[in-house]
């Protein structure tokens, strides 16, 4: 092994836990600078917004993230980690500027490969919905609708 290459593999629901947290700070700007090398170079990431391939691709989308962002907090309400197999709950309160804060509740699946680096991450979430509970009248409305035409 060679002195000062550091190895970024994820070995632990410890390790995982406080480098996605250290993401978030409790005031300003998210900043994922230290958990990127933690990605293989062909990522594959899908949301209720997006599919990125690619390194590239996925740093760019976490810097768009940034700039729109007034501030963002990030909370991991249950995980479980199995192999190469990580999944969590969690709460993301995010800050708008003519309306209140909204906090998102979603899941994420991330599988790591044989290098312990995340090669997949899926993030499953209500984007509209949760950020239309926090609009006076227009979340009611909305949840009325969603369920006269889904439920």
């Amino acid at each position: 092994m060679n002195i000062g290459i550091m190895n970024y593999r994820i070995e632990s629901i410890e390790q995982f836990v406080e480098l996605w947290t250290s993401i978030y700070s409790t005031e300003g700007k998210p900043d994922w600078s230290h958990i990127l090398p933690y990605y293989d170079e062909n990522i594959h990431f899908r949301d209720s917004i997006q599919e990125i391939e690619g390194i590239e691709e996925f740093t760019a989308m976490t810097e768009r993230l940034v700039e729109r962002s007034k501030d963002l907090q990030f909370k991991i309400v249950n995980i479980l980690m199995k192999e190469n197999l990580i999944l969590f709950d969690w709460e993301m309160t995010l800050s708008f500027k003519k309306y209140p804060n909204s906090t998102m509740y979603g899941a994420s699946r991330i599988k790591l490969n044989n290098n312990g680096k995340i090669v997949d991450q899926r993030d499953y979430y209500d984007l509209w919905g949760d950020i239309f509970d926090n609009m006076p009248r227009f979340g009611k409305r909305y949840r009325k609708f969603m369920r006269k035409k889904f439920g």
